[in-house]
């Protein structure tokens, strides 16, 4: 017998799972998560393990441990850059400033 629960609020989210839990660093700690999983789809894809990643970059094997795991605190926004140059990515960067809504005027999601 299946039962079906239709109390439910589906929450949409901001984008940023960091805004979302409410870290006051939470731009920075999303660009720190797409940086690194970028590495890690580049480790993934050329079959390097984090010993081989070291021997061609000279990043250690702790750091890229450390990014595979996603224990990102040691790391800056442009060490993590550093990394995909080292791995032969190029990185443009946009940035866009705007007054960040409130949740009042968030746009409501259908």
């Amino acid at each position: 017998m299946s039962k079906t629960d239709d109390n439910f609020e589906l929450v949409y989210g901001s984008g940023n799972v960091f805004r979302d839990f409410g870290r006051a660093d939470a731009d920075v700690q999303q660009t720190k998560a797409l940086l690194a999983a970028r590495i890690i789809g580049i480790l993934d894809d050329e079959g390097l393990s984090t010993r081989k990643a070291e021997d061609r970059t000279s990043v250690s094997h702790a750091d890229f441990t450390r990014i595979r795991n996603m224990q990102l605190d040691r790391f800056t926004i442009d060490r993590l850059m550093t990394v995909l140059n080292k791995l032969g990515q190029h990185v443009d960067v946009q940035i866009d400033v705007h007054p960040r809504a409130t949740a009042e005027e968030a746009p409501a999601h259908p």
